[in-house]
């Protein structure tokens, strides 16, 4: 789109800003439909036009999407989870911080044996055994993600007994002691398939993130294999670079700087 699409004029402006502050206020809530444009303009004082212009300007901005046809109309659009790939933490507890309920349905789960790929990440022997668990996660009830993990049968005995619609992490911490210490993580954006597409409510061949993740404990030992495929219409994708030596040398500088002033005080 270019920078002459981008602008709008100051009916137009005026109208979006309305909108939006409803929206923000709660007045309009996420998955709600807007009234047809005629009504809009009628309850803003403005042309039809300049309504079009401001939800053109409302969908670019992410707020709304508009979806044509019979049954269609323009819908506020669901929050965006932010997936921050700078610390390791469950879906559930994300969700949280993030002021959203979690859900999750159990798809399937199984003891199986550890696959070449599987047993490479894990750094399992042969003829090693993994618990394997398909969930679908739900952010204010809506799916979010479809989960694959694979977890080592050896060291979580059991563990297909115990209840797995929350979060595994807390679950593996409570009962294995087992915590998350680092996770690499590969990620690229892949189509739905129709079966992917039918489970996440979204349409075949929308983009996905693909997540494949692997995760060790504080001591380093490998615990889970997993492959995640999150919403991208309803995902952000967060990383937090660190400083580099030079930048960290300069604030240790600063630092010192600061406290012998005090000092000299």
């Amino acid at each position: 789109m270019t920078a002459e699409q981008l602008t709008i004029g100051p009916a137009a402006e005026e109208a979006r800003r309305r909108l939006l502050e409803q929206i923000s206020a709660g007045r309009l809530q996420a998955g709600e439909r807007l009234g047809a444009e005629r009504d809009l303009a009628l309850e803003l004082g403005v042309s039809r036009s300049t309504v079009r212009q401001a939800l053109g300007a409302l969908e670019q901005a992410g707020v709304v999407r508009r979806v044509p046809g019979r049954g269609g109309g323009t819908f506020v659009r669901q929050q965006k989870v932010e997936r921050d790939l700078s610390h390791v933490v469950g879906v559930p507890a994300l969700l949280r911080q993030q002021g959203m309920t979690a859900g999750s349905r159990i798809v399937s789960t199984a003891l199986v044996a550890a696959d070449e790929q599987t047993a490479a990440a894990l750094e399992l022997g042969p003829g090693a055994y993994v618990f394997d668990v398909v969930r679908i996660r739900l952010a204010d009830g809506i799916p979010i993600s479809l989960e694959h993990v694979r977890l080592p049968a050896e060291r979580f005995p059991g563990l297909l007994d115990l209840p797995l619609g929350g979060s595994l992490y807390e679950l593996l911490a409570q009962q294995y002691q087992t915590r998350p210490g680092e996770a690499v993580e590969h990620i690229e954006v892949v189509s739905a398939s129709e079966d992917e597409a039918s489970i996440l409510s979204v349409d075949h061949g929308a983009p996905l993130l693909s997540i494949t993740r692997t995760t060790s404990d504080e001591h380093g030992r490998r615990f889970e294999f997993s492959h995640d495929l999150f919403r991208a219409d309803r995902t952000v994708i967060t990383v937090h670079t660190p400083p580099s030596a030079d930048d960290r040398s300069r604030a240790r500088g600063r630092l010192l700087k600061l406290r012998s002033e005090v000092a000299a005080r």
